[in-house]
């Protein structure tokens, strides 16, 4: 941070579990200034605001003028009637995912953001995973992608469905890399936990023909966290669970070297193992360490938005598409009648 930026005012309503995390994130951050936490249960909201040496209050509608920040982690129905006072008093909005509890309310939060002027971002940490990163560096343009997001079941989010709790991340993440809407769904899934589905897998078909397989479930037994990534160039996979990843392409001799492979037997091509690895493919393991966490960075790059005026790395309007495209796949999925 540069000294002619001050901190940023910022306050986080909800401290939940999300939201505890938020605070002591902002209570450490050079660019923000932790003015208040915010929760109706005043014993955990003054519990955390004492851990974070700051100010507890037990509504948004008590926030000072000063604030310029807010960090929502409430439930998600109640995500409307916290953020659309707020945005438009000119406060700029970090709303945890999904936006809202229905794209109808993320509309109207979508307008109150654009009447108050202010900055609305959603809460899509995946998009600030190091390997993520990485694979946009590359400028990597799948064609196929499949992805696992599989979790044991922790009780909490059951006020939505697996769709909206974890597979949203990985459609955030797919509508971002591709770049294209969405022509057809083939979903299937069911409730086994819950009153909502707690399973769900989906076949999605894009405009300008990539595909996507996408599964995700809250009633594993051990988590699964897998991203991979198919174009012409090559191959990518990242397990964000051990924290691994590993991208296949062409090399520098493939051209050459597969018409000269053509010509070889099993035995000579277990002999040059080593030039097909090298030379034919380049198959490079991709470091996913990274000085701060995906959520660190996250609430970083919020707080250089507002410092700066430009637009979030993840936008209001790409939080509202996710949910939409997270609506009809509940919606196909409850269809169903399991």
């Amino acid at each position: 941070m540069s000294v002619t930026e001050r901190p940023v005012r910022v306050a986080v309503v909800g401290v939940g579990h999300l939201g505890k995390f938020h605070a002591r994130i902002y209570a450490e951050n050079p660019r923000a200034e932790l003015l208040a936490v915010v929760d109706p249960n005043g014993e955990k909201a003054r519990a955390l605001a004492t851990e974070c040496k700051t100010t507890a209050l037990e509504s948004p509608a008590q926030l000072p003028a000063s604030v310029e920040a807010v960090s929502i982690a409430v439930p998600t129905s109640l995500h409307a009637e916290v953020a659309i006072p707020l945005l438009e008093r000119g406060v700029h909005c970090l709303v945890e995912k999904p936006l809202a509890a229905s794209v109808v309310e993320a509309d109207r939060i979508l307008a109150a953001a654009k009447r108050g002027k202010a900055l609305l971002s959603v809460g899509h940490v995946e998009r600030f995973q190091p390997g993520l990163r990485k694979v946009r560096e590359m400028k990597v343009r799948p064609r196929f992608i499949e992805c696992h997001r599989l979790a044991p079941f922790s009780f909490r989010s059951t006020d939505v469905g697996v769709v909206h709790d974890l597979m949203i991340h990985d459609l955030d993440l797919i509508l971002d890399m591709v770049g294209s809407t969405v022509e057809s769904i083939d979903a299937a899934g069911g409730a086994i936990l819950t009153d909502h589905e707690d399973v769900a897998s989906v076949r999605l078909v894009f405009a300008n023909g990539a595909r996507a397989n996408v599964t995700a479930s809250r009633a594993s037994l051990a988590p699964m966290r897998r991203f991979r990534l198919f174009s012409s160039d090559g191959y990518v996979s990242l397990d964000f669970t051990k924290n691994y990843g590993l991208m296949i392409s062409k090399g520098p001799e493939f051209d050459s070297g597969r018409i000269e492979l053509r010509e070889f037997d099993l035995s000579a091509l277990a002999a040059r193992k080593d030039w097909i690895t090298s030379k034919v493919l380049s198959i490079q393991e991709l470091d996913l360490s990274a000085s701060e966490r995906p959520l660190q960075a996250e609430l970083d790059s919020f707080l250089r938005s507002v410092q700066t005026g430009k637009e979030p790395e993840v936008t209001g309007e790409d939080g509202r598409d996710a949910l939409a495209l997270a609506d009809r796949i509940a919606s196909a999925i409850a269809s169903q009648r399991w």
